[in-house]
């Protein structure tokens, strides 16, 4: 048994130190128990806690984690326990069924650093199996295992967080959706869309042909909004639009509603082919359902249209963004004038340039570029050399190797 008596203590001595840490933990002022309890423990016959001790002293006081942690760290400060995965895992347990994720979470991490497999000690799945073990003594939550997995996900060990997924679902427990929405995303980045989607039809039980209309499904969990954006982003991340419309599709066979996200994804993928009338399907499809637009739903649409040559459709959704009061971003205005720059409009694009600063945003360097050359390209070198120096100075812009070409021509043509 993970929390049973210590066989290198003798069971009479172990129980004597255990209560007697209970008490002055409990009893004591807190400037005074620190210092009682290191002489107590320094007074035992092996100078320190075996971790089923620690882990019997936590239990007794798991109405008050914040003592636990702090327990805990000085007991790790001081070298005056033999900690094991048992003993994290019991103060992994004691702060999460009192709700402190963000401590839990660091505690997973730090437990995953101290028993890593270079020290030959343990893998992350033997933290599992500690947390499983010791799971009904601490009267945990089950969103431990969530944590569990999100730590992995933050390290970046997404093999492991797929096993310890695979391990839990073949004891019949069940992620939140919000944490295999994550798992998604992530093996959708570093596996690409295929394999996110293929997790995703797994994790929820989909089948190949049919998804069902139920909200809750056979395995306890359903897909919501955000499921369905993290695949549709992984999709269209590769550029394939033809798949971004077969999930959009599937909102309606999970019985899921699309949000703002969803339809911006759509757009975007649309508009990147130049296929504006399907983008704009969307954006009045938007209006129909109610949905209030973002500021990423403008920026878009109006990038569609400069991207096509169609600026000045462009610049009607722009004036729309402003009476709807959705504040334009940085973005908007690099649209704008690189729409201006691809028709030529060289007093448009200053004039747009003077409102961005107006507002502090800094350019991208690709779009300092795109005004350095169509300066060249109208030839005026000085107006363009000048702008480098200043967006140089400013915004630490790079000149790209074609600029400095037209920039060196048009000042040898000028003598």
């Amino acid at each position: 048994m993970p929390f049973s008596s210590s066989s290198t203590t003798p069971p009479t001595s172990g129980v004597d130190v255990a209560s007697a840490a209970v008490s002055i933990l409990k009893h004591h002022r807190s400037k005074s128990r620190w210092s009682h309890l290191r002489s107590l423990i320094a007074a035992g016959e092996d100078n320190r806690l075996t971790a089923d001790q620690f882990s019997q002293i936590a239990l007794q006081l798991r109405n008050s984690p914040q003592l636990v942690i702090r327990f805990f760290h000085f007991t790790l400060h001081h070298s005056l326990s033999s900690h094991t995965l048992f003993s994290y895992a019991t103060v992994i347990h004691i702060l999460s069924r009192s709700r402190l994720k963000s401590q839990a979470l660091t505690l997973i991490k730090s437990s995953m650093c101290a028993f890593s497999e270079s020290q030959q000690q343990t893998s992350t799945i033997s933290i599992l199996d500690a947390l499983i073990k010791t799971y009904r003594a601490c009267d945990s939550a089950p969103f431990v295992f969530d944590l569990l997995v999100k730590a992995c996900l933050e390290s970046k060990k997404t093999d492991l967080a797929i096993e310890i997924y695979a391990a839990l679902k073949s004891k019949n427990v069940h992620l939140k959706t919000s944490t295999c929405n994550s798992l998604i995303e992530i093996v959708s980045k570093n596996r690409g869309c295929f394999a996110g989607y293929d997790l995703y039809r797994e994790i929820f039980n989909l089948d190949a042909e049919n998804a069902c209309r139920n909200r809750k499904r056979e395995n306890g969990v359903s897909p919501n909004a955000s499921t369905l954006n993290a695949v549709m982003i992984g999709f269209y991340r590769e550029g394939l639009v033809d798949k971004v419309e077969q999930v959009w599709d599937e909102f309606s066979r999970v019985a899921c509603v699309p949000n703002v996200y969803s339809f911006n994804v759509l757009m975007a993928a649309y508009c990147d082919e130049g296929r504006m009338k399907e983008a704009m399907e969307v954006w009045e499809k938007m209006e129909d359902q109610e949905l209030k637009r973002d500021a990423v739903s403008y920026n878009t649409v109006i990038g569609g249209f400069c991207r096509i040559g169609e600026v000045e459709r462009a610049e009607e959704i722009y004036r729309e963004m402003a009476m709807k009061d959705v504040e334009s971003t940085c973005v908007t205005y690099e649209h704008l004038i690189n729409g201006y720059c691809k028709i030529g409009d060289l007093d448009s694009v200053k004039l747009l340039y003077k409102d961005m600063c107006r507002k502090e945003f800094s350019p991208e360097n690709s779009t300092v570029n795109v005004i350095i050359g169509s300066l060249c390209e109208k030839n005026e070198i000085s107006a363009a050399l000048e702008f480098w120096r200043m967006a140089e100075k400013k915004y630490d812009s790079v000149l790209e190797k074609e600029n400095y070409e037209k920039l060196v021509k048009g000042l040898c043509e000028e003598g």
